[in-house]
């Protein structure tokens, strides 16, 4: 998959996109990650990507210019039609199945803005899909698309060395994921359940299970309630 990134500040991708799943993803092309800075396509003196907003208000948007050239460069790097996403509160909320619907994509052009947003024209010309990562306001929409990077990369096919790690993360199934041991058996007097010492795989899994829809119900109820709208 062809990730192209669209932002102000490329360099913050440098170290997420140097370490762990992504680096290796990147190194075995399982994906690609195109940074491209909206401000080389400034036209002015001064690299200017902003500007104070019709009608008054306090901070600053971006232009449609920078944008718009940024994005037609962008575009014709590559023959694959990309899926187009603009990274925004008022976005539909990015969650473990909109990141498996975005995974069956071969290309996604992400555009992470600054300071008080885009001009709506950005939106409406480029056709691009409004993001949220979540109900709160980042500085910026870098670090948002670096979580969907993230997010994405884990689903695409041989990127994990184990094909059944997805199955079993937290969200997959709706539900929150099961707690992890590991050795020793005891320590600090807090022993690990005696079913997972057991060898009994179907007791195992139904222990899981049942951990869980625990979790799930203390913690995240919402989730389940998301869960019986959907059957």
């Amino acid at each position: 998959m062809r990730f192209d990134v669209l932002t102000l500040f490329p360099e913050m991708f440098e170290s997420p996109l140097s370490h762990s799943i992504l680096r290796r993803a990147q190194e075995s092309e399982a994906i690609k990650v195109v940074l491209s800075n909206i401000r080389d396509f400034a036209t002015d003196t001064y690299s200017k990507v902003d500007d104070k907003p019709y009608g008054g208000g306090p901070g600053m948007v971006m232009k449609c210019q920078p944008v718009f050239d940024c994005y037609h460069n962008v575009v014709k790097q590559d023959a694959t039609k990309g899926r187009v996403l603009m990274m925004s509160p008022q976005g539909r909320r990015f969650d473990q199945k909109f990141a498996r619907e975005l995974s069956k994509e071969k290309r996604l052009i992400l555009i992470a803005g600054r300071y008080e947003g885009f001009d709506e024209r950005i939106r409406i010309g480029l056709e691009a899909e409004q993001v949220s990562i979540g109900d709160y306001v980042l500085t910026g929409g870098e670090l948002a698309a670096m979580v969907i990077i993230d997010s994405v990369t884990r689903l695409l096919d041989g990127v994990l060395g184990d094909a059944e790690s997805n199955k079993d993360e937290s969200f997959s199934e709706a539900l929150l994921e099961y707690p992890q041991y590991t050795r020793p058996d005891e320590y600090c007097g807090m022993r690990v359940p005696d079913v997972l010492l057991s060898g009994d795989h179907g007791k195992i899994a139904e222990w899981r299970r049942q951990q869980s829809l625990e979790r799930t119900k203390k913690w995240r109820p919402d989730l389940l309630e998301n869960l019986e709208k959907q059957d």
